[in-house]
């Protein structure tokens, strides 16, 4: 099984579980005399079953990511500096998009409001920054679909 395959299985795990739990949730008490509309306790077999795949998704995943360099750097490295970036930039993006917003004077006596920023400039460097985290996340998905996932 390739990384990216288990990647996939993974986060299908996790979204069963949580629709599971929803199902437990709505199942967990009845009227008296009345049946619940599932067994609840199927519904926590299959959780405990779902929950154990996981878990061994998710050790194999990180013995795997810890294990495949990329450029003589570890995947878990790269993987760490794609989710800094992506916070670094969507922090960018609303900053940009604050020290755009224009507000017209209905009178030359009110408060002139400008930028604190070259908008222009720093909307390039923000090009920039958004160009190089779609090469890096290029990289990493390329690893994914290469690699084999360690068992």
């Amino acid at each position: 099984m390739k990384l990216a395959e288990a990647l996939l299985e993974r986060a299908e795990l996790q979204k069963r579980l949580a629709q599971l739990d929803s199902r437990l949730q709505k199942n967990a008490q009845v009227q008296e005399g009345d049946s619940p509309a599932e067994d609840p306790q199927a519904l926590l077999n299959e959780q405990e079953q779902m929950a154990s795949r996981l878990e061994y998704l998710i050790t194999r995943i990180n013995l795997t990511n810890a294990a495949v360099t990329i450029a003589g750097e570890p995947l878990t490295a790269l993987l760490s500096r794609r989710d800094v970036r992506r916070i670094q930039l969507q922090q960018l993006r609303d900053f940009l998009s604050a020290a755009s917003n224009l507000y017209d004077r209905a009178r030359m006596s009110e408060i002139r409001i400008r930028s604190a920023v070259n908008v222009a400039d720093m909307q390039k460097e923000l090009d920039q920054k958004s160009k190089a985290f779609r090469e890096l996340d290029a990289r990493i998905q390329e690893a994914n679909w290469t690699n084999e996932l360690i068992e």
